[in-house]
């Protein structure tokens, strides 16, 4: 069974909760042959039921102490752009699609989203493009990002964000 799970983090991101469960994204994700949609929706004010997504088996929960293992069973991780989703993530060795929070002021998840998309580590996209975007995404092409190594992560993270 194709898994996708979804990752807000520890705050709340209503926006990418609602795009991802909308019957758009729902019948994208249906067509690429997902099956199962497991939702870590944090601190939002939507907790979508088992009931509310007829097309998919859904789960939803706000925490866990920790989203390891939910990153493992994944075939799709979406996410939004918190580094240490995205570094779990690619460590992981799971493709990643990071929907940015275009609603941030001073946004650095863009920056970072942007500079790991440009190094073909990750897809991103806006929850207004989300649909689209799974849509058209090609997944073969990312490459992976090598874990283990965390001085190389600090200096890229610093050149994402304009520190150096």
């Amino acid at each position: 069974m194709k898994r996708v799970f979804v990752t807000v983090g520890t705050t709340s991101f209503d926006d990418l909760i609602e795009r991802v469960t909308s019957p758009e994204a729902v019948q994208e994700l249906k067509a690429r042959g997902y099956q199962h949609l497991v939702l870590q929706v944090g601190q939002g004010s939507i907790l979508p039921d088992s009931d509310s997504c007829h097309e998919l088996t859904l789960e939803a929960f706000r925490f866990k102490d920790s989203i390891a293992e939910n990153i493992k069973c994944a075939d799709l991780v979406i996410s939004h752009a918190g580094a240490g989703s995205c570094l779990e993530t690619l460590g992981a060795g799971k493709p990643l699609l990071v929907v940015v929070n275009d609603k941030l002021m001073d946004n650095h998840q863009l920056e970072l989203a942007r500079q790991l998309h440009q190094n073909s580590h990750l897809l991103y996209c806006t929850p207004s493009t989300l649909t689209e975007t799974l849509k058209t995404m090609g997944l073969a092409v990312l490459s992976s990002f090598l874990p283990g190594q965390p001085k190389h992560f600090a200096d890229f993270l610093d050149r994402a964000l304009g520190v150096q």
